[in-house]
């Protein structure tokens, strides 16, 4: 059985993130995903950040939860823009500061190409 999305109707900014959710919908690991509504951000000194993503994954049997910021067409930092760079800094700063609150931690990475690169990354990260 594939993902449950946490969102009826979701409202694609690109290709990319119809992509997403596509192999979101199709994966095992995934067990809920949705679309961050654009309200939600990150204050950074670069302006409000919008993580794209959260999603619940199963990974080495275990549920973890995890943002996952601009599903670019690509995974390379240096290939963002220097706000989107800088804002992502940020945002890894703030998610850091917030791992010791939350049991268990949300984690965040970015920039993310596909669900492929997240299910890796978090399996590194386990």
């Amino acid at each position: 059985m594939g993902a449950v999305s946490g969102t009826k109707n979701v409202e694609f900014d690109s290709e990319v993130e119809r992509r997403f959710a596509e192999d979101a919908e199709a994966s095992s690991e995934v067990k809920l995903y949705v679309k961050l509504p654009r309200r939600f951000t990150v204050p950074t000194p670069l302006g409000a950040y919008n993580p794209d993503w959260a999603l619940v994954l199963e990974v080495n049997g275990k549920n973890h939860l995890y943002f996952v910021v601009e599903t670019k067409s690509t995974d390379m930092l240096g290939e963002l823009s220097d706000i989107e760079q800088g804002k992502i800094a940020c945002a890894e700063k703030h998610f850091d500061s917030t791992a010791g609150k939350h049991t268990p931690p949300a984690r965040y990475l970015a920039p993310v190409e596909n669900l492929s690169d997240v299910i890796a990354r978090a399996q590194d990260q386990s």
